[in-house]
């Protein structure tokens, strides 16, 4: 079960920076990349397992620490980067919370055993006729 939205946010850091690419010489004023930060361990709202798994999922997002960077600077606003950066945290906190349920192996049904079969044995008759006349 997810949290809400807002208990996310109590529990993450955001640093700003300047960013590159477009934006003229508002790109060199303004601090409009944003990072976020969110430590998985410390996080009250999932449980133990919670953790585990969201640690299994993503851990090659994590740093040695065991938080998770995010970074947006497609925006030239602050506030649009730090919306895009909340909505990439819950992406991926779904994501990695998604459990697969195990498939239930089936056995194959005669009738499609049979028809294979068949099938072949087709096949091979009619390569057969087309083999040209022994001397036997």
């Amino acid at each position: 079960m997810m949290p809400a939205k807002e208990n996310l946010i109590k529990e993450c850091t955001f640093k700003t920076s300047r960013s590159g690419g477009k934006g003229g010489q508002n790109v060199n004023k303004v601090s409009s990349k944003v990072e976020l930060i969110f430590n998985v361990a410390s996080s009250a709202h999932f449980t133990e397992e919670q953790k585990e798994l969201i640690n299994a999922k993503l851990a090659t997002r994590l740093d040695s620490e065991g938080n998770l960077h995010i970074v947006s600077q497609e925006d030239r606003s602050q506030l649009l980067n730090k919306q895009r950066t909340i909505l990439k945290l819950e992406a991926l906190l779904i994501k990695a919370l998604h459990v697969e349920k195990r498939r239930k192996p089936t056995k194959i049904p005669k009738s499609v055993k049979e028809k294979r079969l068949q099938n072949k044995l087709m096949i091979s008759s009619r390569k057969e006729t087309r083999k040209k006349p022994g001397l036997d």
